[in-house]
């Protein structure tokens, strides 16, 4: 149907499935509107007051309007049932196994900025605790220098690092209130719930570069926007998502391993 909407670019493998989605859902809204607009006008003008002085106490005995509310009930299901439900389930049948070697990465919401966890080379996320957050050392996510499987953990701070054409697998936490992780190009909105981690996956179709060039700017970028309204300074909730290719990715990986000073 196109992007008559004017949505943003779509950047993910499953944008277009959303974006159709959300076509449809316009169109039956519009019709909806047109049609309870009209039903509204023709109220006014054939129950005005000039034409009926009098009240009529018995009402209206057709039964036109009930027919007219059953069928939209109607679409409304054959949206979910035909569109929507599918969708939903076949997004959940792609959740990444761990055979399928996702590229996964952990983000952190805090007021008011959002922090990533990388494995580094060797996969294995180090430990974690509440404990031994410390802002001002730059431990933000409380990592654990004792742990061995730490010692080539990359943190960053406002940044995400993602390779094109790979599954992503984002464990989003948050250690204070709700964020929502919103991603708008990638058609990804997820809530950050304290207490709990949650998955989301997608999978990166163009680079960095490829979007600046199909735009014809060259120094955007992708923004990871915080959705809901998270203190004073949500505004200011904001970072960058940069997707490169897996072999720059990979090159990042190793050079950046073992870098945290805690």
């Amino acid at each position: 149907m196109g992007n008559w909407l004017g949505l943003p670019i779509n950047a993910s493998d499953h944008g277009d499935k959303v974006d159709q989605i959300i076509n449809y859902m316009h169109v039956l809204m519009f019709l909806i509107f047109i049609g309870w607009g009209a039903f509204f006008i023709y109220t006014l003008i054939r129950f005005r007051k000039k034409k009926n002085p009098v009240a009529d106490y018995d009402g209206v005995k057709k039964h036109t309007s009930t027919y007219v509310e059953a069928a939209i009930v109607v679409a409304e299901i054959v949206f979910l049932v035909g569109f929507s439900i599918p969708f939903w389930a076949a997004e959940v049948d792609a959740f990444p196994d761990p055979e399928m070697d996702p590229f996964e990465v952990r983000v952190l919401g805090m007021q008011f900025a959002w922090v990533s966890h990388y494995p580094g080379p060797d996969k294995v996320f180090g430990k974690t605790s509440p404990d031994l957050v410390d802002d001002e050392e730059e431990n933000y996510i409380g990592l654990d220098a004792s742990d061995p499987a730490a010692a080539d953990d990359i943190v960053t701070y406002g940044e995400l690092m993602l390779p094109k054409g790979r599954q992503a697998l984002i464990h989003l936490t948050t250690r204070d209130v709700i964020h929502s992780f919103s991603l708008p190009e990638f058609r990804v909105k997820q809530d950050a719930i304290p207490g709990m981690s949650i998955p989301v996956n997608f999978t990166p179709i163009m680079t960095t570069e490829e979007f600046r060039e199909k735009i014809g700017n060259e120094e955007r970028v992708f923004q990871i926007a915080c959705a809901q309204l998270c203190g004073n300074l949500h505004y200011f909730m904001r970072g960058t998502l940069t997707i490169e290719t897996p072999e720059v990715v990979a090159e990042w990986i190793e050079s950046e391993a073992g870098n945290l000073d805690l």
